[in-house]
């Protein structure tokens, strides 16, 4: 159950410092003008955030579940890090705070 934060670790490793945008849904697909809309360094970096955040929770279940030899813990830890952090993550990440103004 370890394999599912360091995936999360890594991808959001992998989009802030290795600059891999074309992970992030539908940022690949767009134009270049379309791009030049957005402030990719900062969805990035909310992404990075974001899944670091998501890792963390799973791995305090993983402790959790360790620590009170219960398993259940790792399974609620995972749900919660996904209930919360991937709404969360849409709706800020399509917000207007990433929007670059043309004016």
């Amino acid at each position: 159950m370890l394999a599912v934060p360091i995936v999360f670790i890594l991808l959001g490793i992998l989009i802030k410092y290795g600059k891999m945008y074309s992970l992030i849904a539908g940022y690949n697909t767009m134009t270049k003008q379309e791009k030049e809309k957005y402030d990719i360094e900062g969805i990035a970096t909310l992404m990075k955030n974001v899944m670091f955040g998501m890792a963390f929770v799973m791995i305090m279940g993983l402790l959790l579940s360790h620590w009170t030899e219960n398993s259940d813990y790792e399974f609620y830890a995972l749900g919660l890090a996904l209930i919360l952090g991937i709404p969360y993550l849409l709706i800020k990440s399509n917000s207007d705070r990433y929007k670059i103004d043309s004016h």
